[in-house]
Order: C-alpha cells, then sequence, then structure tokens
C-alpha cells in the first residue's frame, strides 16, 4: 500500500537578519511527513524546530525552498488559507468563555450552522472526555484539562494536519505522562496527522511514528524511534536520544581496536579512527576471566530504584556506563573496585560519522 504524504519540505531556508550578521535558522531541511502518522521535530532549544512547525503553519514565510501540503504548494498562502490548526504552549484559551464555547469558536468564525457546531462540540467534549465540564469557565479548569480543550478547539474543524508546538512543557511530570499517552490515542482516534515539537526525548520515543531529530537548523536524522535510538548516524543524534557510551578506536583487519587494546567486532566497513556507540542496557557485566571479556573496575554505583547504573573504567580509563536491572534487594553484587569482565549484546556497537 502506497503511502500518500501530508507535508513535505523541501529545500527549506529561514534566515534572519540580513547579510554577513543573518542566523539562518534552517538550512537547507527538506522531510516527508505521511499521512495519518504522528511525526515528531526533536532537538535542543534553538535547533529550528519551531520555526520549520511556523513555516507550515504560514506564520512565517521561508527565505527558500517550498511548502507543499496534499501535492500542493502553500509556501505563500496565509495560515487563515491553510487546512492546518496549531496547538500552542500556552494554549490561549478565552478565559470569559466556557469549555464549550472555546471548543466551537473556531467553527462559529468559520461561519458554520449552529446545529452542525452543537453536534461537533459535543463530540469533541467526548473526544477529550470532558463532557461534565461543558459549561464551566476554562480558568477553573487544570492544566490538563485546559491542554484538552485547546486540542478539542484545534481538531473542531478536522484540519488535516494538526501543529503542536510544546504543549505538555507546562504540565508537571505525571499529567505530562498521562497525556502522551492520551496524545497518541487522539491521533489515532482522528486519523489527523500529528506535527509534534519537542525537545524532551522521552515524549518523542512514546508517542511518535517517526522522528526528526534536529541540530543547528539542519535535519540530522529522520525514522522510527527504534531506528533513531539503535542505529544512530552521527555522534549527536546518539547523545541527544538517551545515555550512551562513546569508545574511540581504529580499524584493524575484520575489527575495531578499542585504544586500552582489545578488538570488538562491528558492522560496518569505516576505516581509520572511529567512535563506536553502545548503550548502557546493551552491556553485560561478568567475571573478569571470561572469554572474551573487556576487563574493567567498578569506580561507581548508582542507585536509581528499578535500575542501577554500574560506572567502569577500562584499563585505559575509558569510563563505560552498565545499566542493570536492580534486584529485589537493591544490592546490584558489585562493589566499588572489584574486577569485573564487559561483553556486548550481538550487534550493540555501532560505528558513527563524524
Amino acid at each position: 500500500m502506497t503511502q500518500t504524504i501530508a507535508v513535505e519540505a523541501n529545500h527549506v531556508v529561514k534566515a534572519f537578519g540580513h547579510g554577513e550578521t543573518a542566523v539562518r535558522a534552517l538550512n537547507d531541511v527538506s522531510v516527508q511527513i505521511r499521512t495519518g502518522e504522528f511525526f515528531t521535530l526533536l532537538g535542543p532549544s534553538g535547533c529550528g524546530k519551531t520555526t520549520l512547525l511556523r513555516l507550515i503553519a504560514g506564520f512565517e514565510m521561508p527565505s527558500a525552498g517550498t511548502i507543499l501540503l496534499d501535492g500542493a504548494d502553500i509556501t505563500t498562502l496565509p495560515p487563515n488559507k491553510r487546512p492546518v490548526n496549531t496547538v500552542f504552549q500556552s494554549y490561549a484559551l478565552f478565559p470569559h468563555l466556557t469549555v464549550a464555547q472555546n471548543i466551537g469558536f473556531g467553527l462559529e468564525m468559520l461561519g458554520r450552522p449552529k446545529a452542525e457546531v452543537k453536534a461537533r462540540v459535543d463530540q469533541m467534549l467526548a473526544l477529550v472526555k470532558l463532557e461534565p465540564m461543558a459549561d464551566r469557565k476554562t480558568s477553573q479548569l487544570s492544566g490538563g484539562q485546559q491542554q484538552r480543550v485547546a486540542l478539542a478547539r484545534a481538531l473542531a474543524p478536522t484540519p488535516k494536519v494538526l501543529l503542536l508546538d510544546e504543549p505538555l512543557s507546562a504540565l508537571d511530570l505525571k499529567l505530562r505522562k498521562e497525556m502522551q499517552l492520551e496524545l497518541k490515542r487522539l491521533q489515532l482516534e482522528t486519523g489527523i496527522t500529528f506535527v509534534f515539537v519537542t525537545h524532551d526525548q522521552e515524549e518523542a520515543l512514546t508517542m511518535s511514528d517517526r522522528i526528526g531529530v534536529m541540530s543547528a537548523g539542519k535535519l540530522q536524522q529522520v525514522g522510527s524511534p527504534k531506528e533513531i535510538y539503535t542505529k544512530p548516524v552521527n555522534r549527536f543524534v546518539a547523545s541527544f536520544i538517551g545515555e550512551t557510551n562513546f569508545l574511540p578506536a581504529t580499524r584493524d583487519g575484520d575489527a575495531y581496536r578499542l585504544d586500552c587494546g582489545i578488538k570488538v567486532a562491528a558492522p560496518s566497513s569505516a576505516t581509520g579512527r572511529v567512535t563506536l556507540t553502545v548503550r548502557p542496557e546493551q552491556i553485560r557485566i561478568g567475571a573478569e576471566t571470561d572469554a572474551d571479556a573487556l576487563p574493567a573496575k567498578v569506580t561507581n554505583l548508582v542507585y536509581f530504584g528499578t535500575d542501577t547504573h554500574c560506572h567502569v573504567n577500562l584499563p585505559d580509563g575509558t569510563e563505560v556506563v552498565v545499566r542493570l536491572q536492580s534486584p529485589a534487594t537493591g544490592d546490584a553484587g558489585l562493589a566499588l573496585g572489584q574486577a569485573v569482565g564487559l561483553s556486548f549484546v550481538p550487534d550493540a556497537l555501532q560505528v558513527l560519522e563524524d
């Protein structure tokens, strides 16, 4: 089955300022966002993810390149002419209106009949599970409830694409986790294409069908959460998504020789000096005498409840972090200074580009 493309950015550049002092917020960005998927733009502050979202919404115009929606060029269309809605970080609700009035506001501005507005508002209230709150003022709602109202209002006109600019950042941790699942449920039930912006890697991994990792105005990698996590294309992606270990190495025959002198296998043909990466949970700790084990010494043990992070040093001083599942007693059975042997899950070692 051929997947259609909802949003396409082609060689988009966005510069602020002029001449030598101009700042390129986006530098030749191209990406295709599929119809009906939950696509997340992930990266640190200032990487260009919100700028790209604003270009799709029409709040900014690109300095170069084009934006397509369902194959039609919308690059110069004003926001009100695009079948796109945006949920902002601040929610931007009307405090003097009720929940139902907030949800129906956009439909009324579009001139929809009253009966249609009422039916759609009722449908949206059920979707976000706020039927009992319909007649309350939004100022009487919790942060999570306000966020649901903002979502319902944005979804009410049935946009082709819903843009979400860090809408969960103001919520506390527990509520944020609940709303991550709620957002994904809403996306699946409506079938609308969601484009979500966040700097939170856990949000991206939890909700997304695909993730676009951004840095310095460029898309570094696009892929599924599993692809991004297990096969990062460069050091930035590897370090930004989750925790990882970096091991300097040099090509030696059909393997790579670590700086401590031990050879390890990794699926790559890269030659010369390289950096290997391996996730902490992909390392096993055994006896120093185990066959083919990497000798190391325990330098620190950090208890995180469900996990214990074991910090070890290789013979050349390189630090490696190993994530172990904490036993019921909370004691990992290791001691500071203990000599251990490290081994890797098959195909765990990845070779990174410079």
